[in-house]
């Protein structure tokens, strides 16, 4: 598997639930349809309650985390071929104006180890 990770913010002007809402019923169901071979598709949306910040840590700048998983390396990059092509890349930026500040927007391509415990 080959994974990419995003931090995301969403627009200021927008509640929680607002935000929340408009990722999982309009974002999600666009990127399912303009990339190919996503297999899987995560959304982990910072709770605002019950977060550990160590004194002098920096502002936290984003509302989710977005796990994104591909098959291998050259179904990522058939993707992000797919997201360079004008019209793709318009359709999302358009969308993505409607619930995210893109200007704190930041994605990696991360190498994930797991530890299973029994």
């Amino acid at each position: 598997m080959y994974k990419s990770i995003a931090l995301l913010k969403c627009k200021p002007e927008l509640t929680r639930e607002d935000f929340i809402a408009y990722y999982e019923n309009n974002h999600v169901p666009l990127i399912r349809r303009l990339l190919p071979g996503i297999c899987g598709y995560r959304r982990n949306f910072i709770e605002p309650e019950g977060a550990f910040v160590s004194a002098g840590a920096a502002a936290r700048d984003f509302d989710v985390i977005t796990e994104i998983w591909f098959a291998d390396r050259a179904a990522y990059e058939a993707a992000m071929a797919r997201h360079a092509q004008p019209e793709v890349a318009a359709a999302i930026a358009a969308d993505e104006e409607n619930f995210l500040d893109r200007s704190k927007t930041r994605m990696f391509v991360v190498d994930e180890r797991i530890s299973t415990f029994s």
